[in-house]
């Protein structure tokens, strides 16, 4: 069964319980992959897909490399550059990565740049994503624009009350997607220096039209409900937006941007079923996955979930997170209804981001270790602890921001199935941020090996976990705040 992945249909409650599933609508199809990745047929039916050969795709490694390598895709567009994230840094790198822009837009009449940013964490401070992008909006106004996703949740008292850093906990746009031409970067990491240097994540190169052409369609969409900054500044809507999103009634623009998201979904997916049957040379396939709870759309989750509870006895996932906040459906799915062994690596606190921050913020490292206590607790009282271990990530100077699974196979020594993306698998990733992930199936033996050394390359730094997070003190304020505010971060 083909299930069509979005309807238009919206629940008029909207409540985050609901799910993208509850409003499928079911078409019959033949549709299989080639023989030893059967029991992965069901992604057919849940995303577009994008055939490719594996040669078309590169995984990037180090900080280092992925700034080099937006620099050099920058300079070198022809027609257009999208770029999704949380925000832009204001330093000397973030700085010479604008300057690559401007120099480009200069010379060339042709090319088109499209930004979105979240709103709240791109207007942080005197100095922010907004005013670094200012000037490009004013001298380019017709080939650059900017839009500022603003969450729906934000509005009234809370709007008004709540500081910068903390109304960012009620919602943001999280998706990290950088399009040069026909080449999409996919990534975790954001536009800024400790991404550029010491931060480390994942990201995959993909070389291919319809795949950018899709994120290009993806990020318009979501800037069509975003507000879009002038000249002067100011914030205005799009021309084809009616709805501002801290004003009026929230049913009203929740309602219309989940149609609009839906509607493109569903539009893809009936152009990508058709394409997937004439790529028979294809040997690698791509998913793109999102997720948008504040609006309803439970995408990314959906087949997450459904990759634990479909695995094959003698299969192996490696589960990579730089916060470790799993929502209760996936440890449960992990812990009750998973075949596979499963290796999870996280940030060790002094590779976490937070870890001396002033204030509440502070107490975040020892508020991931509970939690991955607690599961670790729950996995041994339910005698499933030998099915899954826990690793610490841990390199000098560094922080680790890494997500994504690799699914493996019974007798593969290398994955045959990589998650990787925005998401963090945790509470604000399914419920309250804009996320996307791919999800790529693969047969190519290169590509195979290079995503085995990526696994190794982190796990190398990783540490075995489950007695220091056994035994790691957590302040009982923290115990506290996870408790009741565990799905803010």
């Amino acid at each position: 069964m083909i299930r069509r992945l979005f309807s238009t249909v919206v629940d008029p409650q909207l409540q985050s319980s609901t799910t993208t599933l509850d409003l499928f609508n079911a078409k019959s199809s033949t549709l299989i992959f080639p023989p030893g990745l059967e029991s992965l047929t069901w992604l057919l039916s849940y995303s577009p897909c994008f055939p490719v050969n594996g040669d078309q795709i590169k995984i990037i490694s180090e900080p280092n490399v992925f700034y080099d390598t937006i620099i050099e895709k920058s300079a070198l567009a022809k027609r257009r550059i999208v770029l999704a994230s949380l925000y832009m840094g204001t330093g000397h790198l973030e700085k010479a990565f604008v300057q690559t822009i401007h120099q480009n837009l200069s010379k060339n009449q042709n090319l088109k740049v499209n930004v979105l940013l979240d709103f709240t964490r791109g207007t942080r401070g005197e100095q922010n994503s907004k005013s670094m992008l200012l000037p490009l909006i004013q001298q380019f106004d017709r080939n650059f624009c900017l839009s500022m996703y603003h969450t729906p949740v934000l509005r009234g008292i809370t709007k008004k009350l709540a500081p910068p850093r903390w109304n960012e906990l009620l919602g943001l746009q999280h998706m990290k997607i950088y399009l040069f031409d026909n080449s999409v970067l996919i990534s975790g990491a954001n536009l800024s220096n400790d991404y550029f240097t010491n931060r480390q994540d994942r990201y995959i190169l993909i070389e291919d039209k319809r795949l950018a052409d899709f994120y290009e369609k993806l990020v318009n969409k979501v800037q069509e409900f975003s507000l879009l900054v002038q000249k002067n500044s100011e914030e205005t809507l799009h021309s084809n937006w009616k709805w501002l999103p801290y004003e009026g009634q929230k049913y009203d623009f929740v309602n219309e941007a989940k149609k609009r998201v839906c509607e493109l979904m569903d539009e893809i997916f009936v152009q990508q079923h058709n394409e997937y049957e004439s790529r028979l040379d294809a040997d690698t396939w791509i998913f793109p996955l999102i997720e948008m709870g504040q609006l309803g759309i439970h995408h990314d989750s959906i087949v997450t979930k459904k990759l634990f509870s479909s695995s094959v006895p003698g299969s192996l996932f490696k589960l990579a997170t730089g916060y470790f906040n799993l929502t209760d459906e996936y440890m449960n799915t992990i812990q009750n209804d998973c075949f596979a062994q499963c290796s999870i690596l996280m940030a060790h606190p002094n590779a976490n981001g937070f870890q001396g921050a002033k204030g509440p913020a502070g107490g975040i490292p020892a508020a991931y270790s509970l939690i991955a206590k607690k599961f670790y607790e729950s996995l041994l009282n339910a005698q499933q602890a030998h099915r899954v271990n826990f690793f610490e990530y841990q390199k000098d100077s560094w922080t680790y921001h890494a997500k994504g699974l690799w699914y493996y196979l019974p007798n593969s020594n290398y994955p045959n199935l990589t998650l990787i993306g925005s998401s963090n698998f945790g509470e604000r990733s399914v419920n309250r941020d804009l996320e996307s992930q791919v999800c790529v199936v693969t047969l190519n033996k290169s590509l195979q090996k290079r995503l085995q050394l990526e696994v190794d390359n982190l796990y190398k730094l990783g540490s075995t976990a489950e007695s220091e997070i056994s035994s790691r003190p957590v302040p009982k304020w923290v115990q506290a705040v996870v408790k009741l505010f565990r799905n803010f971060f």
